[in-house]
Parts: structure tokens; C-alpha cells; sequence
């Protein structure tokens, strides 16, 4: 599972350095501030932009790692050994 979750974040990191997402208005003052030279304005935009994006998923991202570790912590030692003796059956059963 801690594999799965660090191949997802590194994932969706490489993405969004390629991803530029612009509304209109801001469209707009990096393509008039791009055609004056001043180029920075523009790549900082984006990165700003980018920055708003993610910062939802990231809290997101915290409140589910949360949610799930206090509900392990609840589990009573009696309900996990059910849990890994069932494990264990299916396993065999299986093959």
C-alpha cells in the first residue's frame, strides 16, 4: 500500500510540472507581458497557478491519511487476529 501511495504522489508531481493552466484574464497579461519581453511574469504565473491546484488535493490527500490511520488505531487486537486468520484461509484456499 505505502508503495502504491508513493508511486502516486511522484506520479502526479512529474505531471503537473508539465500541466499550464491559465484562465482568460490571466491568459491575456502573459501574453501582453511575453510580447514586452518580461517572460519571468509568465513562468511565475504558471507556477503560481499550479500551486492553487494542488493545494485542495494535498489537504485532501491529509485528511484521508488521517481518517484511515485513527480508524487502525480502533481496530481491538481481537478483531485483527480475525482479520489475519481469515487472511490466512483465503490464502490457503486459494492455492
Amino acid at each position: 500500500m505505502k508503495k502504491i501511495f508513493f508511486v502516486f504522489i511522484i506520479l502526479f508531481l512529474f505531471s503537473t510540472s508539465v500541466s499550464i493552466a491559465q484562465c482568460a484574464m490571466c491568459r491575456m497579461t502573459v501574453e501582453s507581458t511575453v510580447s514586452n519581453g518580461r517572460s519571468q511574469i509568465a513562468s511565475n504565473l504558471n507556477t503560481a497557478i499550479l500551486y492553487l491546484l494542488m493545494a485542495p488535493y494535498v489537504l485532501s490527500a491529509v485528511i484521508g491519511y488521517l481518517w484511515w490511520s485513527s480508524s487502525k488505531k480502533n481496530i481491538s487486537p481481537a478483531t485483527l487476529l480475525r482479520q489475519r486468520i481469515r487472511r490466512a484461509f483465503n490464502k490457503v484456499n486459494m492455492g
